[in-house]
């Protein structure tokens, strides 16, 4: 397993009334990650990301967004066409304040007609990733 990416365990057991000592490895940072998988193919998408907020956010849909673009063309179509002849494509976000931003919103849906967003319903920890 490469070594940026494993899980570092935090928790540990310690004497009722005591404060564990541990200390967590952070020096190597956090990896964010945004990704995807079509359902008719399985084809999966994944983009790294620095942070997660709403410029990140925004930049990542976009690049997913041209390279759906590119493979529309690729496969013989007319790029004009796309936002009216092409594919839609459902992104199932969880309800992070970043994803919920109207500006970021509204810039999606004028820039990229193709993508519809949806939204997990609010405390369902059985839907999100962990």
């Amino acid at each position: 397993m490469d070594e940026g990416l494993r899980v570092i365990r935090r928790k540990n057991w310690c004497k009722k009334g005591t404060r564990s000592k541990k200390r967590g490895d952070r020096r190597k940072g956090r990896i964010n990650v945004m990704g995807g998988v079509r359902y008719s193919d399985k084809k999966r998408w994944v983009d790294f990301i620095p942070s997660g907020n709403s410029a990140n956010f925004y930049a990542v849909l976009k690049n997913f967004y041209g390279d759906l673009r590119s493979e529309w063309i690729l496969q013989g179509n007319l790029a004009e066409e796309f936002e009216d002849k092409g594919c839609k494509f459902v992104i199932i976000l969880d309800n992070a304040s970043f994803h919920k931003k109207a500006e970021i919103l509204q810039k999606i849906a004028a820039e990229m007609p193709n993508l519809i967003i949806e939204f997990l319903p609010k405390y369902s920890p059985d839907y999100n990733a962990s």
